[in-house]
């Protein structure tokens, strides 16, 4: 239908004044005879308008001999009816009646488009439909938007309303991408996620926006979900709706988003995925026949790839009676979608491995990754297929990890290396001996070139039940890394009388221990001695680190500087704000800078003058236990 909705809007509603005019004017020209000559209160007495004071009666007089008539009045004659006069309405009373052109007429729609209209359009036509569906005792403010409360961990509230709107636009503006650190992922989802006013200058909904696109962009959809679902959908606008339904679709939660679509103007003619979203909302709202109908005429007229239809027909023939048995061809499909891995998870479709593998493994791997990695309608035997990133990356904890690969080996029909890996885990845990249990550590860390860092976030807590021994120090640093990953900096501070000095786990501990004091100058020589990274980077990280934490003697830092030729007095517009937001104590701000300098794929990404500012900023602002794992990481996975 091509008629404009917004001009039908107008007219239908100049329609409707026509009637009404319509039935005024029966009311006047039959009123004379009918109709009373003024309203009658139904109220009790007492319960009318105030009586105005009465004015004092005059004196009696002399009774009259007969009464005037009345004004308007004839006397009546015997056995007569008396007649009322009922002044008329003066001519610039009447109201005027708006004029219609042709052309205006032409739009109207015709009963047959208006037949065709679903509920939802028809109702946004006459302008029926409501901005907001809840009471407004039930509304929720938008002083503070966000899911953690301070008491909760969350960043103080306050945080960034007196900040200037301009600066945390740009942070979050120019955040577009993974962090190389799994501390700092943690972090910055914490500060995103948190209970905020919007900074000075800036509308919440814009502030609500931008903080929903980073947790997109770091494939924390779940937490980008929690922050949209804190905002009435009456008060979201295209931008805010766009992040919305990325989370919706990432987390496999097309009905979830119902509520934000259907309170949007439609936009389908415009974008294909919309219209299978309204059709999907239309059937889990009572419309199953509309929006089979909708679906149908989309595939006939091809509008989309018949993979994406047929998926959004199942999903939505499960809504009531509705159910819809289609085959799906996936024969012709050559690559994944957002869309096709959302719905396909969704109705339990299985994809074709191939697909799988080359999405992963294409330039949108780590969104499928963390897609799948947080969805529990995909089978746990097939979801620890993506878990490694999700894991590495910071979006899956130790504990999630363990969940994971405890329900895998539970089933019976798991085989292959997802059941190699949970019974490796099951012997990590709750080995026969210490030995044992160590052995399985190693087999899921990998040796060489092919450490897994998702097998360490895995045995973290394992890792801590391992007493220290000098004749096991050389699994120390795994050790270590591994309960760093989970935040165990006191379990791993019991190797401290273990290690060597100069070696990684020491250097871990330099960095990790709440408790550590200045490190030696020959103990950092030694560890640069035996530094194998490529261009010395991890003893560059082990010296802006403690440089950071004010863990290196100034006459030493200037030594080691000039050696590996880092300037860490060198500036930049980023430095100079990390610095400042520290000077004045704002975490929240700290992280959000922090997590701008952050950016990269891999730790070769970062340098070690940033490094040193993000450590040095956090731990001036109250956030030490985040500066050293993050310095800690930076050694362990430099």
């Amino acid at each position: 239908m091509t008629t404009d909705r917004g001009s039908k809007r107008v007219w239908l509603a100049s329609i409707a004044g026509f009637a009404v005019i319509g039935a005024l004017g029966g009311a006047t020209l039959t009123g004379n005879a009918t109709a009373q000559q003024a309203p009658e209160s139904i109220l009790p007495p007492g319960f009318d308008d105030p009586t105005p004071t009465p004015t004092p009666a005059p004196r009696p007089t002399a009774a009259p001999t007969s009464a005037p008539p009345s004004v308007g009045t004839t006397p009546a004659s015997p056995g007569a009816s008396p007649s009322v006069s009922v002044p008329g309405p003066a001519s610039g009373d009447a109201p005027e009646i708006p004029s219609i052109s042709q052309d205006q007429l032409s739009r109207v729609p015709s009963l047959e488009e208006l037949e065709n209209l679903s509920t939802d359009e028809l109702d946004d036509l006459l302008g029926l439909t409501p901005k907001f569906d809840i009471p407004l005792a039930a509304r929720r403010t938008l002083s503070q938007v966000g899911v953690i409360a301070p008491q909760e961990g969350g960043m103080p509230t306050e945080s960034l309303a007196n900040q200037p709107a301009s600066l945390v636009r740009a942070a979050l503006a120019g955040t577009k991408g993974p962090l190389v650190s799994r501390w700092g992922h943690i972090l910055v989802r914490r500060a995103l996620a948190s209970r905020l006013k919007a900074p000075e200058g800036m509308e919440a909904i814009e502030f609500a926006t931008l903080r929903a696109r980073v947790l997109n962009e770091m494939g924390e959809f779940a937490a980008a979900r929690a922050l949209v679902q804190d905002i009435d959908t009456g008060n979201w606008d295209g931008d805010l709706t766009s992040e919305a339904l990325r989370s919706y679709i990432a987390t496999s939660d097309l009905v979830g988003a119902c509520p934000g679509v259907r309170g949007q103007p439609s936009k389908a003619s415009e974008d294909t995925q919309w219209l299978m979203l309204e059709a999907i909302c239309q059937a889990y709202g009572g419309e199953t026949a509309r929006a089979n109908a909708n679906l149908d005429n989309a595939l006939t007229e091809d509008v989309a790839p018949e993979v994406d239809l047929i998926l959004a027909l199942r999903y939505a023939g499960a809504a009531g009676r509705g159910r819809r048995a289609a085959e799906i061809d996936w024969e012709p499909v050559e690559t994944l979608t957002p869309w096709r891995f959302a719905l396909a998870n969704a109705v339990g479709e299985e994809m074709p491995e191939g697909l799988v593998e080359d999405a992963l493994a294409g330039d949108n791997g780590r969104y499928y990754a963390n897609a799948a990695a947080n969805s529990p309608m995909v089978p746990v035997v097939r979801r620890v297929q993506f878990t490694d990133r999700a894991a590495e990356q910071g979006v899956l904890s130790s504990r999630a990890m363990v969940d994971l690969f405890s329900s895998v080996y539970t089933q019976s029909s798991a085989t292959g290396d997802a059941a190699q890996r949970a019974d490796l885990l099951r012997q990590a845990y709750i080995g026969g001996n210490q030995a044992a249990r160590l052995g399985a550590m190693r087999a899921l860390w990998g040796e060489g070139d092919g450490y897994d860092y998702a097998g360490a976030v895995m045995t973290a807590y394992a890792a801590a039940r391992i007493a220290p021994s000098s004749s096991i120090s050389d699994q120390a640093d795994r050790l270590i890394a591994s309960m760093l990953t989970a935040g165990l900096d006191r379990d791993a501070a019991t190797w401290s009388n273990v290690v060597t000095e100069g070696t990684s786990a020491w250097a871990q501990l330099a960095l990790a221990r709440a408790d550590a004091g200045r490190a030696g100058a020959e103990a950092i020589e030694a560890f640069a001695d035996n530094d194998y990274s490529e261009g010395s980077r991890k003893s560059k990280f082990l010296i802006a680190g403690l440089a950071g934490l004010g863990r290196i003697g100034s006459q030493d830092l200037q030594n080691f500087s000039n050696d590996f030729d880092v300037d860490f007095n060198r500036t930049s517009k980023w430095t100079r704000m990390i610095s400042r937001a520290a000077d004045v104590n704002n975490p929240a701000l700290v992280s959000l800078l922090a997590g701008l300098g952050m950016q990269g794929s891999d730790w070769s990404q970062m340098t070690p003058l940033h490094l040193y500012h993000v450590v040095r900023a956090l731990d001036r602002s109250g956030l030490n236990a985040e500066a050293r794992m993050i310095a800690a990481e930076a050694v362990a996975r430099g």
